[in-house]
C-alpha cells in the first residue's frame, strides 16, 4: 500500500477506471466469440468488429491487438 497521499489518490483513480472498463471489455469478448462461433451471421461479425472498435477508441486495448482480433476474426469468415 502507498504511504503518500497522492499515490493513494491513484490507487482510487485507477481501481476506479478499471472499473469501468470491465463492461466494454467483457461485451467484446462476447461478441468475438459468438462471431467467431457462427461466421456466416454477417450482422454477428460487424458487432463484434465494431466492438473491437469502441474498446481501441476508449484505450482499453492497443491497436495492433484490434488489427490482430479482426484478422483472425475475418479469416474464419472467409475461409467458410
Amino acid at each position: 500500500m502507498p504511504n503518500i497521499k497522492s499515490a493513494k489518490k491513484r490507487v482510487n483513480v485507477i481501481k476506479r477506471q478499471s472499473e469501468e472498463n470491465i463492461p466494454v471489455r467483457s461485451s467484446m469478448r462476447t461478441a468475438v466469440k459468438k462471431a467467431s462461433k457462427e461466421t456466416s451471421n454477417q450482422n454477428l461479425v460487424n458487432d463484434a468488429i465494431k466492438k473491437i472498435d469502441t474498446a481501441v477508441s476508449k484505450g482499453i486495448i492497443k491497436k495492433n491487438t484490434a488489427a490482430r482480433k479482426k484478422s483472425r476474426l475475418m479469416k474464419k469468415v472467409n475461409s467458410k
